[in-house]
């Protein structure tokens, strides 16, 4: 059986596949037009009959960036029709006097409001009229409404409501989405937020999802890659689309915490800097779990990695502001035109930097198969040197500085401002171009080691065919400290529809096992925390409010949600390894010297082919080393080692 990751990025569509004990990959420009394309045309290079297909998409993502999703309505309770509007006080930036909250996903004239009220224990205080929600379907049917999200007061503690509506909407052939379904937790702005944005990317995610269905081969599994770190059955996804907006980073992270795990690194922050944007996210012997999230600019409070965002990519591009000043990103060059080395932008990139300060070696970009063009970024580069009064070698460098400035900031974020001191964790940096930038990073934060994977540009990839299958579950309680035993009654209706659901993704009954958290808080406070549910979870939750915030109390606490996670373990494919240790010397490795510059300086550097590289085999900076999927720069004062795994475990100095 052939196993296949696919990730699908801004720039490139990534695949890694194992035949037999080999692992292989393969990379291809992305077909922004329909993702699908270049998808299908990769796993028809890549033959093969009764594959196992576990793809990391992007479509939930851009259609809520570039806010293309279908034509939504939002039914509520009468008078709750803004809350999506009104959300929270809070600003996201509180001393910009031009902020301006994103436009709700469903315009004021396609939210409606309806009789009925259920109150937080879940008692009905006023029945919904049925003849007035069929006036709304007839309604709704005829101005050509595509998906309607359905978000009533208090349903989690009660969602007969919200069944009858959706009933009655569906049977005008409208995708209906239900919040008790998607979310069953208190809190309307976050519950009304993430059903929205459900049910305004799913019909899209369930065209893309069956088109890749209807032209695979029989025989062929295809999972889908979710925001939380595991897998589903595209069934799922079909519905819950909204678990897949962080799918791609989400498979780095498992993929970056499996690799490090494997070579004795439990402590990392990842680095994932692909071609659009970069990733960021700490793991502390796990991946951290929020429900915090927002995805332009839109609240989503489904469980995911936490991963931090930013854009900043090889397809960056450099341009000088109205105030004369270099600034570089968030608008990326992507696949098509692409950076001026691919042959048709005219925008320089970060890319187009690297390549400029010779830290690219263009006779093995993507090992020879993609044909960039050196010789049309000078020209551009100059311009942009004149225009910053400057020259071009001094432009090519800030740009770099500049765009390791902005991905600084984001490792600072997941690390010094959790609490976390960077020097104490390894950075591990995969993506495209990750290796072009991770250990002048690692400098600037005082990480001692980086860790390069084998095929850093498809880790990705990796981390979603390794990943397990994950669903969870979440339901709003709002109780007092109880006995250890009456919690667990609470989580036994949870745990039966989790199992229930886990036998429907194809897994046996010992082949799950489950997490129980609490979200907890003492009484009076608007946030709670995630503890894991054991006998004592009362000093736990304590404990780790006193870690987090400094202090505990001694007021009564309160347990507002309980919380499953199921999963079922996959099989994961053992990595390559090198039987043999081999000498310092990489000689068999060596391709030649390169002029490449540092600070400004050009310094000869030599050049490794990665694919050569064995076991014990040390690197001394400066020095490039090439490989298919990525390149790996190391500066004056570093010092690369190869391990078992065919890791580069760099020692910065």
């Amino acid at each position: 059986m052939v196993l296949i990751g696919v990730d699908t990025g801004g720039t490139f569509t990534d695949f890694v596949y194992r035949e037999g004990d080999e692992w292989k990959v393969l990379k291809l420009p992305s077909t922004p037009q329909n993702p699908a394309d270049a998808v299908l045309r990769g796993l028809s290079l890549i033959g093969g009959s009764g594959r196992r297909i576990v793809h990391g998409t992007t479509v939930a993502t851009n259609t809520l960036l570039e806010r293309k999703g279908s034509l939504t309505a939002l039914v509520t309770n009468r008078g709750f029709e803004d809350v999506i509007e009104i959300g929270r006080q809070t600003r996201d930036r509180l001393y910009d006097l031009r902020y301006r909250r994103e436009e709700p996903l469903v315009p004021r004239d396609l939210r409606f409001g309806i009789r009925g009220r259920v109150n937080y224990r879940g008692e009905i205080l006023e029945d919904i009229d049925l003849q007035e929600v069929r006036e709304l379907a007839e309604r709704l049917a005829k101005i050509g409404v595509e998906s309607v999200a359905v978000s009533l007061l208090h349903s989690y503690a009660n969602p007969e409501h919200e069944r009858r509506v959706g009933e009655i909407l569906r049977s005008k052939g409208i995708h209906v989405y239900l919040s008790h379904e998607i979310l069953p937790e208190f809190r309307e702005f976050e519950r009304t937020s993430t059903t929205v944005a459900n049910a305004y990317v799913s019909p899209k995610m369930e065209r893309y999802i069956s088109y890749i269905e209807e032209n695979l081969p029989k025989g062929d599994t295809f999972r889908v890659m979710q925001s939380n770190g595991g897998t589903v059955s595209p069934s799922v996804v079909r519905r819950q689309a909204v678990r897949t907006v962080l799918s791609g980073p989400a498979g780095g992270v498992i993929g970056a915490r499996y690799v490090a795990e494997k070579a004795g690194f439990s402590k990392i922050i990842t680095f994932d800097m692909g071609g659009t944007s970069t990733d960021v996210s700490l793991v502390d012997g796990k991946p951290t779990i929020t429900t915090e999230a927002k995805i332009g600019g839109i609240p989503i409070k489904v469980p995911m990695v936490e991963v931090h965002t930013i854009g900043a990519g090889g397809g960056s591009i450099a341009y000088v502001d109205a105030g004369g000043v270099l600034r570089v990103g968030p608008r990326s060059a992507g696949a098509d035109p692409g950076p001026v080395c691919y042959g048709k932008g005219d925008d320089i990139t970060v890319t187009d930097a690297n390549l400029f300060l010779g830290r690219i070696i263009p006779e093995f970009f993507l090992g020879g198969d993609m044909r960039i063009f050196p010789e049309r970024v000078g020209p551009y580069m100059e311009r942009l040197a004149k225009d910053l009064g400057s020259d071009a070698v001094e432009v090519a460098d800030a740009i770099l500085k500049v765009v390791n400035s902005n991905m600084e900031r984001a490792l600072r974020k997941v690390s010094v401002e959790r609490g976390y001191d960077p020097r104490d964790f390894t950075l591990v940096s995969f993506g495209g171009a990750g290796g072009l930038h991770a250990v002048f990073l690692a400098r600037s934060l005082g990480i001692p080691k980086v860790l390069i994977p084998k095929h850093p540009g498809i880790l990705s990839a990796i981390g979603m065919v390794i990943a397990d299958v994950v669903k969870d579950y979440s339901q709003t309680v709002m109780v007092g400290e109880e006995d250890p035993e009456r919690l667990k009654a609470m989580f036994k209706p949870i745990l039966e529809r989790a199992l229930e659901d886990m036998v429907e993704e194809g897994l046996k009954e010992e082949e799950v096992s489950f997490e129980l958290i609490l979200d907890m808080r003492y009484r009076g406070q608007s946030y709670e925390i995630m503890v894991p549910f054991s006998e004592e979870y009362v000093e736990a939750f304590h404990r780790e409010h006193e870690r987090l915030y400094g202090y505990r109390h001694e007021t009564e606490i309160e347990v507002v949600n309980l919380r499953v996670r199921a999963v079922g373990r996959a099989e994961k494919p053992e990595l390559q390894t090198f039987e043999v240790r081999s000498g310092e010397d990489p000689k068999e490795a060596f391709l030649g010297y390169r002029e490449v510059f540092f600070d400004g300086k050009p310094l000869s550097s030599k050049v490794y082919d990665r694919d050569r590289l064995r076991w014990g085999n040390r690197i001394e900076g400066p020095a490039v080393v090439v490989e298919y999927s990525s390149t790996t720069v190391l500066p004056p004062g570093s010092v690369a080692e190869v391990d078992r795994f065919g890791n580069l475990v760099v020692e910065v100095n």
